[in-house]
């Protein structure tokens, strides 16, 4: 088997390695439930080498992602629900279907348009799910027939939790000036601190959770993706504190041996170096 540029070598590498007998001990054990995390494992790393630039990285983590795909649809093969081919048909129908300005008739003139177009669209297909639902002798549930039914529960919590204030929104259940929300911030902290004085470990807990949720809500009353706020937050503190390390370093000293004094110390001029990058 040599490398290959054909998607259906790839198919047939995944085919080989599950293989009984002649296949790859630890690809037999796998299964969909142990997969997923090195799907989302396999997502997030996409999306760090888009995150540093990192065209090169970027090439080889989307050929990891594309193999968690192929790895799923192989074991849907082997228990006979669907096939990788089946995989791509759904998702050319689902694009051709909600994009009818671009395979259709439909003029779409605005971005705005368009989402409101595909908006509309998921609906429809939501209610004919529910309908095929029906008709099989499935009953639908209140959870299905739920408008925050959709938003899957294994999101990273503060994607799920803006998609869901998102959702929520759309049927006016929502603040309408993002000053609100603030107040509603200051109200969670206040809270926090009841917490702490009661020492209740379980409302503590509660409380940081409401608090972070309306932050996420915050964001997105302010067109800021959570997640990437955060993750560039992240970087930033990363970045900070590598300052840190490299200038005690510097000093003939650990960073396991350094005080409090003198790593803010570091940190503030981390903080002045990045101002002046602005």
């Amino acid at each position: 088997m040599l490398p290959s540029k054909n998607i259906n070598d790839l198919i047939g590498i995944m085919a080989a390695l599950r293989t009984p007998v002649t296949g790859c001990p630890w690809d037999l054990e796998q299964s969909f439930d142990t997969i997923a995390p090195y799907t989302i494992e396999e997502a997030y790393e996409v999306a760090d080498a888009i995150e540093r630039g990192d065209i090169s990285d970027l090439r080889d983590e989307l050929g990891d992602l594309l193999l968690q795909v192929v790895f799923h649809a192989r074991l849907a093969e082997e228990q006979g629900s669907f096939q990788f081919e089946d995989v791509v048909h759904a998702i050319t129908s689902k694009l051709i279907r909600r994009h009818p300005h671009v395979f259709g008739n439909l003029q779409i003139l605005t971005p705005e348009e368009v989402k409101g177009l595909w908006a509309d669209i998921k609906a429809q297909e939501k209610a004919d799910k529910l309908a095929e639902r029906k008709a099989a002798g499935l009953e639908a549930t209140s959870e299905n027939a739920s408008l925050l039914a959709d938003i899957p529960y294994n999101l990273p919590a503060l994607i799920r939790a803006e998609k869901l204030q998102a959702k929520a929104s759309k049927v006016g259940f929502d603040w309408n000036d993002a000053r609100l929300v603030l107040e509603k911030i200051r109200e969670e902290t206040g809270e926090i601190e009841g917490a702490l004085a009661s020492k209740d470990q379980t409302n503590i807990e509660e409380e940081i959770g409401d608090l972070l949720f309306v932050v996420a809500n915050l964001a997105r009353h302010l067109s800021v993706n959570p997640e990437d706020a955060l993750r560039k937050a992240n970087l930033k503190f990363v970045r900070r504190f590598n300052y840190i390390e490299n200038n005690m370093k510097l000093l003939g000293k650990d960073i396991k041996d350094a005080n409090l004094e003198e790593m803010e110390h570091f940190w503030n001029e981390a903080r002045k170096l990045d101002k002046m990058k602005v």
